[in-house]
């Protein structure tokens, strides 16, 4: 019998967007909006641009508790927002602006820009962080290998970054595409064992790819400051219920793999290239096209293949008692649309960047309606 002790617990960090309130272009006023969300009793983390910061929930024991948690935050954090001339927005890249975003004043986002010169004024990219508990390093790389296959469609569900610097960029995830531009970002190599990713990311430090552990970008890794495994794939979602959505997925599926584990199953090593031609696909299709059924290798409509992956962990869902939310859940995000859809439907209407803007600052608060 399961009981409340053997299921992993869940955190999120999200990035947002700070924009002017009036132009909505990127707000470089990230120092005031950290200092007045400290007012209002929430701390931030800043992010390398002065136009985002990031929150962190607490540990989370049920969906219930975390979607109380991520929605008073994101109302705080909105409020502090509001008050220092700009708004909280819930996007993946700036849908308006300037091609350069000045960095953080803190001494490791300039060792970054100095080093990596242009990629780290480029950047304005928000995503959302799902960390599930795992017993130790170790077991975080093999459950990171069983979670290989499933990243291209977590990135299909929360595609929200089509529009950038005013333009359809023809990708649901543009954010995933800029992201793809740092040398340890992207989808994960499949590792036999924690000493050959220690090995690995050894090299890395040596070469310069990265500058420090907490450069490890990979979309799937073991969390370099809390005993868990963290999922990096997806663009930050535009509302609390599609993140939470997110989040009871990724629990499931960490869950699923631990059991796998238990039972002796390894997970498959199919090809990175693969992996990067599914990542390719969810990044241009989205939740509305198509997305690769992996290792197959098949073409299945994203749709499809989120409901098989509902079924593939429906035995961790029911434990977490999450099985009937998450198919509610994608019901409701599949009628309604992700960020990517929405924004689109906007922006084909006739609406301009600022008109996709507003409705962003206004679900990222408020949340997705039925």
């Amino acid at each position: 019998m399961t009981t409340s002790s053997d299921l992993p617990t869940v955190g999120v960090e999200e990035e947002f967007l700070l924009v002017d309130a009036e132009t909505g272009e990127p707000a470089v006023n990230n120092s005031d909006v950290v200092e007045q969300a400290r007012v209002l009793g929430v701390e931030l983390q800043y992010e390398l641009d002065r136009c985002q910061v990031e929150t962190a929930s607490e540990v989370c024991h049920d969906a219930h508790e975390l979607h109380a948690d991520l929605s008073t935050r994101r109302s705080l954090v909105a409020e502090a927002a509001r008050r220092c001339g700009s708004r909280l927005v819930a996007v993946g890249v700036p849908v308006v602006g300037s091609r350069e975003l000045p960095v953080t004043e803190k001494p490791r986002y300039l060792r970054m820009e100095r080093h990596f010169g242009m990629l780290a004024r480029e950047q304005g990219i928000c995503g959302c962080h799902v960390h599930v508990a795992v017993p130790d390093r170790a077991t975080a790389v093999q459950v990171s290998n069983h979670l290989r296959p499933w990243l291209p469609i977590l990135m299909s569900l929360s595609a929200n970054s089509p529009i950038h610097r005013g333009v359809d960029t023809g990708y649901a995830s543009w954010r995933s595409i800029l992201w793809s531009r740092w040398p340890s970002a992207g989808p994960p190599p499949y590792f036999s064992s924690i000493e050959e990713y220690d090995s690995t990311v050894a090299a890395m430090l040596e070469c310069g790819s990265i500058l420090d552990k907490a450069m490890v970008y990979w979309d799937v890794r073991p969390s370099a400051n809390f005993p868990t495994v963290e999922v990096r794939v997806c663009d930050v979602p535009v509302t609390v219920a599609e993140t939470v959505l997110v989040a009871v997925l990724v629990r499931a599926l960490v869950l699923t793999a631990l059991r796998d584990l238990d039972a002796g199953r390894t997970a498959v090593a199919f090809s990175s290239e693969v992996l990067r031609a599914a990542y390719w696909r969810a990044a241009r299709d989205g939740l509305p096209g198509d997305g690769i059924d992996l290792p197959s290798t098949a073409r299945r409509p994203a749709a499809h293949l989120l409901r098989a992956m509902i079924e593939h962990v429906r035995p961790a869902l029911e434990d977490l008692g999450s099985y009937q939310q998450a198919r509610e859940g994608l019901h409701a995000v599949l009628g309604c649309g992700n960020g990517a859809v929405r924004q689109r439907r906007v922006f084909s209407a006739g609406g301009t960047a600022r008109d996709v803007i507003a409705q962003l600052a206004e679900l990222t608060s408020a949340g997705c309606t039925h």
